[in-house]
């Protein structure tokens, strides 16, 4: 919170803001779950460029009318940078599959993809798909959420910002908020994980050249973008 703030200009301090957060009472304890340690420990790998691994998931939720709704959302494990949070009624295996090809379209296919073992996922489709494009498929244990925590961070924050947040009428309302919350997520929150950069700046930063095509796309000026944040 105190580098969000820190990039809008503001000059308080972090006592200061803890004081008006506690005010407002939005220090709210988070109940932590009692588990056995873990004997064995796997670090999690972190990839060394993008493409290198995506995670995927999926979510669920209710319109106010009760209707129930789902999301499908992939990650970027190297920048924590979401690429597509698809919304609807029923997603498919087939069109899980369009989302990513959609993806691939100005960003290019994975080397992997870290995912649990959802029916959507370890559909035969699913597997003729990663066959086709040279993917491998990586499954965490059943019962693990922690062997694929970058999404379950992402899901996280979405499910508290987002899907608890509001009330939503229909699915393009879903859509709307959700995309401007993500263009918000991908390049104007600075991750502490990652310097205190956004996602977006650190894909420029460490893969410039992979930047250059994606921002002509969106017609942003790569050397301005520079200028004005290093």
């Amino acid at each position: 919170m105190v580098d969000t703030l820190r990039r809008e200009g503001k000059p308080w301090n972090h006592k200061r803001v803890y004081r008006v957060y506690r005010a407002l009472n939005l220090n709210l304890r988070r109940k932590g779950k009692k588990r056995l340690p873990n004997r064995y420990p796997q670090p999690l790998s972190v990839p060394e460029s993008i493409n290198q691994c995506w995670s995927i998931d999926f979510m669920s939720d209710a319109l106010m009318n009760g209707r129930r709704f789902r999301t499908f959302n992939v990650v970027d494990d190297y920048n924590r940078e979401v690429l597509a949070n698809e919304v609807g009624l029923n997603l498919p295996s087939q069109r899980s599959i369009r989302v990513l090809d959609r993806i691939a379209l100005t960003r290019g296919y994975p080397a992997k993809m870290r995912m649990d073992n959802g029916p959507e996922l370890i559909s035969t489709t699913m597997a003729t798909w990663a066959e086709e494009h040279n993917i491998d498929l990586e499954f965490i244990q059943p019962g693990k959420p922690i062997q694929n925590s970058y999404i379950e961070r992402f899901k996280r924050t979405y499910r508290s910002e987002v899907l608890d947040k509001y009330a939503f009428r229909d699915l393009e309302e879903v859509r709307e908020i959700s995309r401007n919350w993500i263009r918000e997520y991908n390049e104007e929150r600075p991750h502490q994980s990652l310097g205190k950069l956004t996602p977006m700046e650190y894909r420029i930063k460490y893969c410039p050249e992979n930047s250059k095509f994606w921002m002509a796309l969106k017609g942003v000026d790569i050397k301005y973008y520079k200028a004005i944040h290093w």
